[in-house]
């Protein structure tokens, strides 16, 4: 064996051009698999992380006549260790509510907070660009779009006016930008204690919202917490609200798969018909070499060394390329603001998976010419030179 990589190196140094050749349709191989996989896996991570990451991924209700759950505090507890997959899990209390202002009319939706909760799922206290979160009662945050219809400033006071026919004049203590238009014209967050305190709740809330680790685990986990809290109440995930955008999402991966997969077939073919020529070229010095007593099992190593040797090449070349393609991509594809169209995602189990396949790859195709080699008579080559 140790013969066989001796000779399969002379061999690749003694054709370096062709050598070179090889390593670089490997390299340019690799590097289209992962500039390509992780532009698809960043611009998933994007699409997730601006509809779904910043919103509740699990959503349990009430199916009660009055829609409220009691005693929530529990739940949320058994939740949270029935799940280790959960990473935020917070209570809610949701309403509709009136605002006159301006001889108009707005329509809003009162969102109170458990707010140090709330905030491992909406990331609220990032997103308030003006004056802080509310803390007492009858405090609230509007959104960028809302502030502006209404012509409002800090410490300013609105009337909102509930279904119930109740009147409730709460202080503005900042604003906040979640950068989703219709959700900053039509949010006012407040705490939990304030929006029961206004639909008159007492101790009862109307949701419980969850973030999860793996975003599309999340039906398997819904499933699971429907079973254990039973008929009363009823568990959504993000997956069933968004069939389209998992759709995409979806499509999007087995593009990706399908490229990769004639890249690599593409590849495969030019290494084994290269080297299938080296054998011919290389018959002569096989011919001697198995006339002084090589075998045909050294000779096939020799092409399976030169294989392996070539991929480990060709991939390490490949990821070097990846990476300055990736990084290219971000420094010329630009939105508006000078922010990367898509961020690439850097994903090393990814990246590990993609050189191992190359040097797989290559190594198989070796096969061809190392069955070929073994089938070398000596006398018959030497003879015919």
């Amino acid at each position: 064996m140790k013969l066989a990589f001796k000779i399969a190196i002379r061999f690749l140094k003694s054709g370096k051009g062709q050598t070179l050749l090889i390593i670089l349709g490997i390299a340019v191989g690799v590097s289209v698999q992962i500039f390509i996989g992780s532009l698809i896996q960043g611009l998933q991570k994007s699409l997730i992380d601006k509809t779904i990451g910043n919103s509740p991924q699990i959503t349990v209700t009430s199916n009660t006549d009055d829609q409220t759950i009691k005693d929530y505090s529990t739940i949320i507890k058994e939740l949270s260790e029935l799940k280790k997959e959960i990473t935020g899990i917070s209570a809610a209390v949701d309403g509709p509510a009136l605002i006159s202002e301006n001889n108009k009319n707005y329509s809003v939706l009162i969102r109170g907070l458990d707010l140090e909760n709330a905030d491992k799922i909406y990331r609220v206290n990032e997103k308030i660009y003006e004056g802080s979160k509310p803390t007492g009662d009858n405090e609230i945050l509007l959104g960028r779009e809302l502030k502006e219809e209404l012509g409002v400033s800090l410490g300013d006071t609105v009337k909102v006016l509930t279904d119930s026919g109740q009147i409730n004049e709460l202080t503005i203590t900042g604003f906040y930008d979640l950068k989703v238009s219709s959700i900053n014209k039509s949010w006012m967050i407040t705490t939990l204690k304030t929006a029961q305190n206004i639909f008159s709740l007492n101790s009862k809330v109307t949701g419980i919202e969850m973030q999860v680790k793996d975003v599309f685990k999340a039906d398997t986990i819904a499933k699971e917490i429907d079973s254990k809290l039973g008929s009363n109440f009823k568990t959504e995930n993000w997956k069933e609200q968004n069939a389209e955008l998992l759709s995409g999402l979806n499509g999007q991966s087995i593009s990706s798969i399908m490229i990769q997969v004639f890249v690599m077939i593409a590849v495969l073919l030019g290494i084994a018909s290269v080297l299938a020529i080296t054998v011919i070229q290389k018959s002569r010095q096989l011919g001697i070499l198995k006339a002084m007593g090589i075998k045909d099992r050294t000779a096939s190593l020799i092409f399976l060394f030169e294989g392996l040797l070539l991929g480990a090449a060709g991939a390490i070349l490949g990821i070097t390329f990846g990476f300055l393609l990736g990084y290219l991509f971000t420094k010329f594809a630009l939105n508006p603001d000078g922010t990367p169209v898509v961020e690439l995602y850097i994903n090393a189990g990814f990246i590990g998976i993609s050189a191992v396949v190359a040097v797989l790859a290559s190594t198989l195709a070796s096969l061809v010419p190392a069955r070929r080699s073994s089938k070398l008579n000596p006398i018959e080559v030497i003879k015919n030179g």
